[in-house]
């Protein structure tokens, strides 16, 4: 993994002391909280609900075991125990102290991390694929490429202050796994026809209120051009994007005001000025920072490690976690092991002090001393062989690491919601533990495989709503926490927006109308069929009718919603 040289040293140990002088200020009364806002959010700090919300990166997911005892102790001894990992690949702590946040990012810095350009008007932390670097069907790894665009846009004086936030994706496996297509900026590391490896280039993706797929800006950027075409296409968007009206100043709502062609033909006019400058990427330049992600030093194993089978058919719990939970390695003899952090009872995303130390000597023991944060909020040990894995299952189980969900419902991404943040209209983790309770079957959960089901407790669609097979968005209804329902999302190379099934819900209301929806899947499936597949087949009126049918006999049964008490309209 990327180690920090003596600049990023430098860098991250100044903005830290910067930092603590402007903190330093503000307590003092010399700096405005107005004037402190944009400062601090460039540092990751909040203000929600209950108090500050400090967010640190992890660029493109990928932590140490040193790094993440790091993140167990700050917990410890700065929050509740508790850290939150986020669908970008952050963590989030909900409980700092205001005046203690300078000291944690001087603890991170000691660790090579930081919380820079984790919110605020800037180019946000580079998000990637859990799996680079070891997945069989990427066409190379996609990780120098994202340090590449770290190092580029990190302080990048020009893209300070921009309309609104930007979020960048990287992939290069023949299955997208970082949702590329649903952010500012995607790219696809692909080769022409010549063999020359470059980038497809997705622009104007983004979720939130105007949720939009992202289009194809350019077929193909040669590597030596990925800069100064970046700096394009942000100079563009800085230029013309919307900044008298928040809601409107994402770039997808300037894509699609200019159409994609005529977006295209303005990146590529001031593409024309930048061009073979000062900027060009070059082989040298990729290559010092290629060298960081060398392999490790792998042995040679066989493909079927014989004490793995013979676990398999012994230990009927292991073999159900296997099959959820181990995930395909390029090199012979390991897996990939994705550890849930959806165990029934804790919200999702949330990690322990005492379970990320759990990992970090799980990574130690078993993965090469590193790990990876998902998407979907949960942890990867990406290099793990054959032989050790029903050593790790039994040591992560009594740390609530082993919940053998990995894709079902169940596996829930979630925000926190109107629990910790000022901007949800409504709870999002109580209708995840709600869902987690009523189908707590695993037996019900295997029969009906795979199905994603993602919350958000407002417009913001931080849980990715969307993009899942069943949506849940919290809404407000006269000061009172209601649930819109999407159907048909999904995540990949063909990312989909989910669609509306009608009137939002009762809170209570929200398990029954999963389990309708799931009724009529398991109803029409056709052999193999996944829910997305069955979904498509069908549209959405099955489970619209269904859905409401069933609202209707439970009014019926409860009398009107007049009669709800104001306690049961809410988890």
């Amino acid at each position: 993994m990327y180690r920090y040289d003596s600049l990023d040293k430098q860098l991250i140990n100044e903005r830290v002391n910067q930092y603590r002088g402007q903190i330093e200020r503000n307590l003092a009364g010399t700096l405005s909280d107005d004037e402190l806002r944009p400062l601090r959010l460039q540092n990751g700090l909040y203000i929600q609900r209950h108090g500050p919300m400090l967010r640190i990166a992890i660029p493109y997911g990928q932590l140490s075991a040193a790094q993440l005892r790091k993140l167990a102790d700050i917990s410890r001894r700065y929050d509740r125990s508790v850290g939150h990992f986020t669908t970008r690949q952050n963590m989030q702590l909900n409980w700092p102290k205001f005046e203690e946040t300078p000291e944690i990012l001087g603890e991170l810095a000691s660790v090579e991390m930081h919380a820079v350009q984790t919110s605020g008007n800037c180019i946000r932390n580079i998000t990637s694929d859990p799996f680079a670097g070891i997945a069989p069907d990427e066409l190379t790894d996609p990780r120098p490429y994202c340090e590449v665009l770290r190092q580029w846009s990190t302080f990048h004086p020009e893209f300070a202050f921009l309309p609104r936030k930007f979020k960048i994706a990287v992939t290069a496996a023949a299955e997208d796994r970082a949702v590329i297509r649903a952010h500012d900026v995607g790219l696809e590391i692909v080769k022409n026809e010549n063999g020359e490896i470059g980038a497809r280039i997705f622009a104007g993706g983004g979720l939130g209120r105007t949720p939009v797929i992202g289009k194809v800006v350019r077929e193909f950027l040669p590597r030596q051009h990925l800069l100064s075409y970046l700096d394009a296409l942000l100079r563009v968007y800085n230029r013309y994007g919307r900044r008298d009206n928040m809601y409107k100043a994402r770039i997808k709502i300037l894509v699609n005001a200019l159409g994609i062609e005529e977006f295209s033909r303005q990146v590529e006019a001031e593409w024309a000025h930048l061009k073979d400058g000062p900027s060009t990427l070059t082989d040298a330049e990729f290559t010092r920072i290629a060298e960081h992600f060398t392999p490790p030093a792998y042995e040679s194993l066989t493909a079927d490690e014989p004490a793995f089978i013979q676990a398999l058919s012994a230990d009927k719990a292991f073999a159900a976690w296997a099959k959820r939970s181990l995930f395909p390695h390029k090199i012979p003899g390991y897996r990939a092991v994705m550890l849930s952090l959806k165990a029934p009872g804790l919200a999702p995303g949330d990690v322990t002090d005492v379970q990320m130390e759990a990992i970090a000597d799980l990574a130690d023991a078993y993965s090469f001393g590193e790990l990876r944060v998902t998407h979907e909020q949960n942890v990867v040990l990406a290099d793990v062989k054959q032989r050790d894995l029903y050593a790790l299952w039994q040591a992560a189980r009594p740390n609530g690491l082993a919940t053998p969900n990995i894709g079902l419902l169940t596996d829930i991404i979630c925000c926190p919601g109107g629990d910790l943040c000022s901007l949800a209209n409504a709870r999002s983790v109580p209708i995840a533990a709600a869902i987690n309770a009523q189908f707590d079957d695993l037996d019900y959960l295997y029969d009906i495989g795979d199905i994603s089901l993602n919350i958000s407790g407002c417009m913001n669609s931080c849980g990715h709503h969307h993009v899942a097979n069943i949506g849940i968005l919290g809404v407000d209804k006269n000061n009172e926490e209601w649930y819109q329902i999407t159907v048909g999302g999904q995540q990949g190379n063909a990312t989909t927006i989910g669609k509306v099934i009608g009137p939002s819900f009762y809170a209570e209301e929200v398990p029954a109308v999963v389990a309708t929806l799931l009724s009529v899947y398991v109803e029409q499936r056709h052999p193999e069929e996944r829910f997305i597949d069955t979904f498509q087949r069908l549209g959405i009126e099955p489970f619209k009718a269904r859905a409401y049918a069933g609202r209707d006999r439970r009014k019926t049964a409860q009398g009107t919603t007049s009669n709800v008490t104001e306690d049961n309209r809410h988890v």
